[in-house]
């Protein structure tokens, strides 16, 4: 078990029974974990701090820490696609369970009344279809009307495909893309001005194992998480001097609906067959994780102070992913020589 500051999260710890309280009526006061330290004058620039009023570099290391402090125990907005079922449904429950606020989304919102009906006014239920840009803004400018704010964004909506390459169909192709990277890029420019305005943020997206590695019969797939894996590491260059972070959330098989009912398959071509057999022989002698095992760990990822720009979320990532890059690395040091042979002299060759 993860100890209380592993990882860069600090524990909540509760000091009344009953529902969880807002900030100042259960929870460590600032004053409390900031050593005693009070007074109004700290207090109104935390509060500008934490409003977007102020930058960051114009308080002390110590107030500065001890703000960050406050905004990792005060509740949370967050924002979360594809919450009908599956990890968007868990992790919007966690989040309202422990008294932050969600703006939920889903193409059929009837999905969202039993949420609706245990947080009422702390959950506001949105219907989105991800691929369609301009919904997308109203939809992030609806939860930032209803909130004020938002702190966490997670682009959880998506599908998996299934199909070789020779198989699968142009449209099959561009709706897998528009979904899985569009989606998540629409969401993803609506909502940084708002952050950047707050200069405070963190932005989830729900990748995979998938984006780091691929395997037979599910091509399309990978090529939109490992483009969601590109843009996002660009984007968290680009935003990280705002105050806004980014994470890249890689699971690996999970009992899900995914590659059930979720996913989408293109008409079979027989010379493939046993390309799927293998694919379906390594999954037959897997033990998927627990979906609800992943409510917890996101939110230490969401609550640490320096959240990674990847995780994988089960245990098959890093074993898989080391033995890989050492493929990749042996490969590599193989041509080498072939490598820097391309590179050639360009110098020496405009001399001539």
């Amino acid at each position: 078990m993860l100890g209380s500051d592993t990882c860069g999260f600090r524990r909540r710890e509760r000091i009344t029974s009953g529902p969880p309280p807002r900030f100042g009526s259960g929870w460590w006061s600032l004053e409390s974990h900031n050593g005693g330290e009070a007074g109004s004058d700290f207090s109104k620039r935390r509060a500008r701090l934490r409003a977007g009023l102020v930058k960051d570099d114009r308080l002390s290391n110590r107030e500065r820490g001890a703000a960050q402090d406050v905004g990792d125990m005060a509740s949370k907005v967050w924002f979360i696609t594809g919450t009908s079922k599956g990890f968007g449904r868990i992790w919007a429950e966690a989040a309202l369970g422990r008294g932050d606020q969600v703006a939920a989304t889903a193409r059929n919102v009837n999905t969202l009344a039993p949420l609706i009906e245990s947080y009422g006014e702390r959950i506001a239920a949105i219907p989105l279809d991800v691929t369609d840009k301009a919904a997308v803004h109203a939809a992030v400018s609806e939860a930032h009307e209803r909130f004020r704010r938002l702190d966490v964004v997670i682009n959880n909506a998506g599908y998996g495909l299934f199909g070789a390459i020779e198989e699968v169909s142009e449209s099959e192709a561009r709706e897998q893309i528009e979904t899985n990277l569009f989606g998540a890029l629409w969401v993803t420019q609506a909502a940084l001005p708002i952050m950047r305005a707050q200069r405070s943020g963190h932005i989830i997206q729900v990748s995979s194992i998938g984006g780091v590695n691929a395997f037979p019969t599910i091509g399309l797939y990978h090529a939109s998480k490992w483009a969601l894996e590109g843009f996002s590491q660009s984007l968290a260059a680009e935003v990280a001097g705002f105050g806004i972070k980014v994470t890249l959330v890689e699971p690996s098989g999970f009992a899900t609906e995914w590659s059930g009912p979720s996913a989408k398959r293109a008409t079979h071509l027989p010379a493939y067959d046993s390309a799927r057999a293998v694919v379906e022989s390594f999954r037959s002698s897997y033990m998927p994780g627990d979906p609800e095992a992943t409510g917890p760990a996101i939110l230490k990822v969401v609550d640490a102070v320096e959240p990674p720009l990847r995780i994988f979320f089960g245990g098959v990532g890093l074993p898989m992913m080391r033995a890989e890059y050492a493929k990749r690395i042996e490969t590599w040091e193989e041509w080498n020589q072939v490598s820097v042979e391309a590179q050639g002299n360009l110098a020496q060759r405009k001399a001539r």
